[in-house]
């Protein structure tokens, strides 16, 4: 298959991908695997939850690079660049419609009957997908005794961050104590560091500030939709370019949009200064995302044959999927709350673990339809 067919399949998938993809970064990488591990047979089981592992230990949008790390590994640079502009747009377009009729009209659509479904199915998709990586990723019980530790952490509310580079660490001291043979290699992998950024001082909501703005949060941000909330609290509530009501709106349009969280910044930079905002402001979050991903993955396979890296990685894979599991159970903890959401549950995963085949998008698309008729009066 040459380039340009490669090129076109990348675009298709992630187009897809970025109109279907409900439910944040847990469901859309479950949704990616689906595709490029179990269908399209494009990467190994073990290669996709390295991409996973290396992606959780940069900052920005995880199933955004997850795209443009697929998008590399199928097409080159160019695979990089398609798939991760396809995931993105589409997002991008429709929040850009609802920021578009917020200002004018002042309100959101109601969309709460159909979201009141979709989350439960969206945690069925979720644990459907990251049972096989836990297999996968517990290689030994060492591992297993990590990753129950990082699920305990993280239960507790520990920083995601600290706890995946705390596992890859403690695996490389447990591993030299029973392995003395081992020497480590650093210097043939040097780690990507972040030039820390200095804060922009904002005298007006000017596209150049925006632009600065939203490429210092890109470049630094590790965490959830919850996470950018407070740096754009902090960068634009506290300094008077919005208000919180708008922020808060903003965030929840991310949430009930398919595609990433991050496309919140396209309707909060229409907010500030309509649509040459909204654009500044897309380009400038993701902007680094790209970069890292373009820089990182071509370490990611010579981290796993590296002996000490590969003890760090396979603790970071672990660490991982524990955080995933802590998120589905915070999820259900707040949305499976009486027979309603509780039934939604139950039979979207059984449609996931007995029928594989059936496509997310319609788990997802079937839990709306059905929280919608249960909530009617």
């Amino acid at each position: 298959m040459n380039e340009k067919q490669k090129l076109k399949e990348v675009a298709a998938l992630f187009l897809k991908l970025g109109i279907i993809g409900f439910g944040g970064p847990a469901a859309h990488i479950s949704m990616m695997r689906e595709e490029v591990v179990v269908k399209k047979k494009w990467l190994k089981e073990q290669h996709f939850l390295d991409l996973i592992g290396a992606t959780n230990l940069i900052p920005g949008p995880n199933s955004t690079e997850m795209a443009i790390h697929i998008g590399h590994e199928r097409a080159g640079w160019k695979g990089l660049i398609v798939a991760g502009l396809c995931f993105i747009v589409p997002a991008v377009i429709l929040t850009g419609i609802f920021a578009w009729l917020y200002k004018d009209y002042g309100q959101l659509p109601e969309i709460q009957p159909f979201l009141y479904g979709i989350k439960p199915a969206i945690i069925a998709i979720i644990l459907g997908a990251i049972f096989p990586l836990a297999k996968k990723s517990l290689k030994t019980v060492r591992l297993g005794v990590i990753g129950g530790i990082v699920l305990m952490l993280s239960l507790l509310q520990f920083n995601e961050i600290a706890l995946l580079f705390g596992a890859g660490f403690l695996a490389l001291f447990w591993n030299s104590l029973t392995n003395k043979d081992v020497e480590s290699k650093w210097n043939s992998w040097t780690p990507l560091t972040l030039l820390p950024v200095s804060k922009t001082a904002i005298l007006a909501p000017t596209n150049f500030n925006l632009f600065l703005i939203f490429l210092k949060i890109g470049a630094i941000l590790y965490g959830s939709g919850y996470v950018l909330f407070a740096f754009l609290d902090a960068e634009l509530v506290a300094k008077g370019l919005l208000t919180r009501t708008q922020l808060i709106d903003a965030i929840a349009v991310g949430q009930f949009t398919p595609g990433p969280v991050f496309s919140s910044v396209t309707f909060v930079g229409y907010q500030i200064n309509g649509i040459s905002g909204a654009l500044i402001s897309t380009l400038a979050i993701f902007l680094p995302s790209f970069v890292f991903v373009a820089l990182l993955n071509p370490l990611v396979k010579k981290m796993r044959n590296s002996k000490p890296l590969a003890v760090f990685l396979d603790a970071v894979n672990v660490a991982s999927i524990a955080i995933i599991v802590s998120i589905c159970y915070e999820l259900g903890k707040e949305t499976i709350t009486e027979w309603r959401t509780i039934l939604i549950a139950i039979l979207s995963v059984a449609i996931v673990f007995k029928y594989k085949k059936v496509n997310s998008a319609l788990v997802v698309i079937g839990g709306a339809l059905f929280g919608y008729l249960l909530t009617l009066n």
